[in-house]
């Protein structure tokens, strides 16, 4: 494992102080009376401020395996990699039915290998761009707007860009700003957030979504959610980075999504659950893995998207189901396919995925807050993409150098959240990836992950 960074080790002895001195009753007054307020129940609902916060460290470790050769963007055997986050979600009502969000951030370390070697990446709190001090970023500043349509009231808890509320089941939403794309879209109750559920980047999201995002996962646009009855209807334009994969988002939809998602949600046996598709469009300049495959052939040089991009438009559908089977025990499943002949834009290099979960609280074992998650993911890639790897091409995030055995990138990850306090969280992580990077000649690879989450 690797050592620990001095901005690393001042925020792991920060969390653990923490968790060591103060109840849970101590957080709530660290945050103000504004937040304590919101906390407390739709009753207190005419507050006007908010704040939540968040810190996650994240140590995560690769064991020895199998590699005959390695590449720019391979994975490597016995490494170790931290990554940590302190996030505060501020809000304020602004006038009826308008809130306003800001999210300021403090981020530090590195995910494996400069989060590169897998297309399903195994950190969801590992951004693209790391740095060993903690450094600065407002990731989220957006407005929202709900308009009541009427029907029946629906209660809304107070947490992170929420105020608690009541809502009318029929009504439209309005978000505009600093976002995340999949904080509106592909969202799933038992698999979406790395801070507390599962890690890898292909369980918490469809691993075929290209959504629109910088290189820490945040774009700035404008949707529309319209919920009716049991179903809810989105559509987003979002900007997508000036370059593939670049920490720069291209201003004024110059390079955009579309994004539009249909949701039904539904009961079984008197269980909640859900179904979406979400469709994507993203249109900027993008190269076809072909044209630079031959553009390599015809110069003799490398083969290198760059010259060969031009305008064009890379889209996906993917299905996102999830159910509660008992109080306790829930279910997920996602599916998804995305162009695959030509490259990936600001996510990650899969072209078809299919995931699948359960969710089991502790309540049988006499530990209610804690869970227990298991999950699997088989990603894979088309053919076009599989001859640009084999040529010496590279992905986002993958790309041994060649590629001559291919097959289906496989995961099986598991977790263990244990809930010291209602506040803090610990768990244990363990994936197993077979065929890294589609590569059947390396692998496979155990990945060991701790994981320390602090929430108020």
């Amino acid at each position: 494992m690797r050592s620990i960074a001095g901005g690393s080790m001042f925020v792991r002895g920060f969390l653990l102080a923490l968790a060591g001195s103060m109840p849970a009753t101590a957080l709530a007054q660290a945050a103000g009376s504004s937040s304590r307020e919101a906390m407390a129940g739709p009753e207190l609902s005419s507050s006007r401020f908010a704040v939540f916060g968040q810190a996650t460290y994240v140590e995560q470790e690769t064991g020895r395996f199998h590699t005959p050769y390695s590449g720019p963007n391979s994975l490597s055997p016995d490494q170790g990699r931290e990554t940590t986050a302190a996030t505060l979600y501020l809000g304020a009502r602004l006038w009826r039915g308008a809130e306003l969000w800001v999210d300021p951030e403090v981020d530090e370390g590195f995910g494996l290998d400069d989060t590169l070697g897998l297309a399903g990446f195994p950190s969801g709190e590992a951004y693209k761009v790391g740095r060993d001090a903690p450094y600065f970023r407002l990731q989220r500043a957006f407005v929202r707007q709900v308009f009541d349509l009427g029907g029946d009231r629906a209660v809304l808890e107070a947490g992170p860009h929420q105020f608690a509320d009541q809502v009318s089941s029929d009504r439209i939403v309005v978000t505009v700003g600093k976002l995340s794309v999949v904080d509106l879209f592909d969202t799933n109750r038992y698999a979406h957030d790395p801070s507390q559920d599962f890690l890898n980047w292909s369980v918490i999201d469809a691993g075929s979504f290209d959504y629109a995002a910088d290189a820490w996962g945040y774009t700035v646009g404008a949707a529309v959610e319209w919920y009716i009855g049991p179903w809810a209807w989105r559509a987003g334009l979002f900007d997508l980075s000036d370059v593939p994969n670049s920490p720069v988002l291209e201003p004024c939809c110059d390079e955009l999504q579309i994004d539009l998602e249909m949701e039904h949600r539904h009961e079984l046996a008197g269980h909640p659950g859900k179904i979406a598709l979400t469709l994507f469009e993203s249109h900027a300049r993008m190269a076809r893995l072909d044209d630079a495959i031959d553009y390599a052939l015809a110069t003799g040089g490398p083969v290198d998207p760059a010259p060969v991009r031009r305008r064009r438009k890379r889209d996906g559908l993917s299905l996102d189901f999830e159910q509660e089977i008992t109080a306790d025990l829930g279910m997920f499943a996602r599916g998804g396919d995305a162009g695959g002949n030509v490259e990936t834009y600001e996510f990650t290099d899969i072209d078809r995925t299919l995931s699948l979960g359960m969710s089991l609280q502790g309540t049988r074992w006499g530990r209610r807050e804690d869970t227990i998650g298991l999950a699997g993911v088989a990603n894979a890639i088309s053919e076009t993409r599989r001859l640009y790897l084999a040529a010496g091409g590279l992905g986002i995030l993958v790309g041994d150098g060649r590629l001559p055995h291919a097959g289906h990138e496989d995961i099986i990850e598991s977790y263990y959240q244990w809930a010291a306090a209602s506040w803090l969280h610990v768990t244990l992580d363990y994936q197993w990836v077979g065929n890294p990077a589609y590569n059947r000649d390396r692998g496979p690879v155990s990945i060991f992950a701790a994981r320390v989450h602090v929430q108020f």
